[in-house]
């Protein structure tokens, strides 16, 4: 008989890399009868095998907090499913309801998010030392009562090690599905670099846009969306954003087509506490399309990204370091190919969701 798992998100969107095109598309694969309850507004949909149930897209986020967490945890109830996968820290109420249900229930950590509510910057700065310990708190006591804690990196796992025996990082390597089938020929490839994903101060764009003002005949392309809204404004009175091509939020296929334009990836993301132990998905997905990086030099992703030798690491709040890396790249083609072709191989080899996939499929067959 087929086993019935739901996971459950009051945050991200459906079509979420990691918790639907990886962890669900992974579960439906390996003969699991799966739902994903959302809150997108977007209504119903089979996707590929996966109910995709909506109920409702909230209105702010007092809303999302009171009430879209009651209606996903009732949704999931409804739906009678033996493990329950939560993937958004504000469901651990849930969960543990779920647990006196007798459910099964996993929590999906993807961020280390007491750590990462420090540089919220919708939280008021006085307040966000003492929400960030609230919310350790609750999160310690809360995890201890799941049957397992699964975390998208090993600093992570690290730490909720301490308090539940079963916990398991799970890392968001990208699809090998998703690679291009042939490297696009470098000669073909524009005078360009890229960044895609969000767009906010502590991820390091400020630094960005200022390092283009150094750099002659190069592109920036960058795609996705500004957090705060107001940041754009910030950026677009610089000189370096006239150097800048702004593409708004794209989808997968023109992210697809920017990489295979561009000659290199920039990850430049700031020093903060969440960030030096973070893996964002970003880093892998350049280095799976073939384009070398040019990132921030905390020591994890020096220690891949060195080891690969795939990239140049600098200081993230130097623009001037940013764009001498820059510089040396595009400037020395038969370097920049070669650190795109190690990186590619590297995700072929190492870094890439099928090897995870395997640790996801025997965690949960221990569960059943």
């Amino acid at each position: 008989m087929m086993k019935k798992v739901c996971h459950l998100t009051s945050v991200h969107p459906r079509y979420d890399t990691r918790v639907l095109l990886k962890e669900c598309m992974s579960l439906h694969r390996h003969g699991y009868e799966v739902h994903l309850v959302v809150a997108d507004g977007k209504g119903f949909e089979d996707y590929n095998g996966i109910q995709v149930h909506d109920v409702g897209k909230p209105q702010g986020r007092l809303s999302r907090f009171f009430k879209t967490t009651k209606a996903v945890y009732e949704k999931g109830l409804e739906l009678n499913a033996e493990i329950y996968h939560f993937h958004d820290a504000e469901l651990m109420p849930s969960g543990i309801k779920l647990k006196r249900k007798g459910k099964k229930v996993i929590y999906d950590s993807h961020e280390d998010l007491p750590r990462q509510l420090m540089s919220k910057h919708y939280i008021n700065y006085f307040l966000r030392k003492p929400i960030s310990a609230l919310i350790e708190w609750y999160e310690n006591y809360a995890s201890r009562k799941f049957d397992l804690i699964i975390t998208a990196t090993p600093h992570i796992q690290k730490r909720f090690s301490k308090l539940n025996k079963s916990s398991l990082d799970i890392n968001n390597y990208p699809l090998l599905s998703e690679l291009n089938t042939e490297i696009t020929d470098w000669d073909s490839k524009k005078n360009e670099v890229c960044y895609i994903g969000s767009i906010t101060q502590i991820r390091g764009l400020e630094e960005v846009i200022n390092a283009m003002e150094y750099l002659d005949g190069i592109k920036l392309n960058l795609a996705g969306s500004f957090s705060p809204k107001t940041f754009k404004d910030n950026l677009e009175g610089r000189k370096g954003w006239k150097k800048t091509n702004y593409l708004g939020q794209i989808n997968r296929e023109e992210v697809k087509r920017i990489l295979r334009e561009s000659r290199v990836g920039i990850v430049t993301f700031l020093p903060y506490g969440n960030h030096i132990h973070s893996q964002p998905n970003k880093l892998f997905e350049y280095m799976a399309q073939g384009i070398p990086l040019v990132a921030s030099n905390f020591d994890l992703w020096k220690s891949i990204i060195e080891k690969v030798n795939c990239g140049i690491c600098i200081n993230p709040n130097d623009p001037k370091a940013i764009a001498e890396a820059m510089e040396v790249l595009l400037s020395d083609t038969s370097k920049a190919k070669k650190m795109g072709e190690n990186g590619r191989d590297a995700v072929l080899n190492i870094f890439n969701w099928e090897s995870e996939e395997k640790k996801l499929i025997e965690i949960y067959q221990k569960l059943i």
